[in-house]
């Protein structure tokens, strides 16, 4: 009996693309592809999807080099990136969406690296 295992991977680097606010984060304890509301593929191998999510223009927030405090503060006390539904309007707080732009910004500010938007390129 063989057992099959089908990587879908690509699939869902789609269905982020085509998400409203999807998007890679890659921090200390492994990546989260956030590709529809509730809905994310974790994982440990973070450089193979870094690379193929920004060349595919997915953006991604990588906060690996960031101080732990700083990630805490933006992440648990912070608005949560609003993936797949309408962000909140400001102003925000924990519980909150917020758009991924003004996340990222956020992040990028802290130290983060962020790739494939628009005015936060490093």
């Amino acid at each position: 009996m063989s057992v099959i295992v089908l990587d879908r991977t690509d699939e869902l680097i789609g269905r982020a693309l085509q998400t409203e606010g999807g998007h890679l984060s890659i921090g200390c304890g492994g990546f989260a592809l956030h590709f529809d509301r509730g809905a994310t593929l974790s994982g440990y191998d973070c450089d193979p999807i870094k690379v193929t999510c920004i060349a595919r223009g997915l953006p991604v927030i990588g906060s690996r080099k960031v101080a732990f405090d700083a990630v805490f503060q933006l992440s648990v006390r912070g608005p949560l990136i609003a993936v797949g539904y309408t962000p909140d309007l400001a102003p925000r707080h924990v519980f909150t969406g917020a758009p991924l732009q003004v996340m990222a910004e956020s992040y990028r500010a802290a130290g983060a690296e962020v790739f494939s938007l628009s005015s936060c390129s490093p």
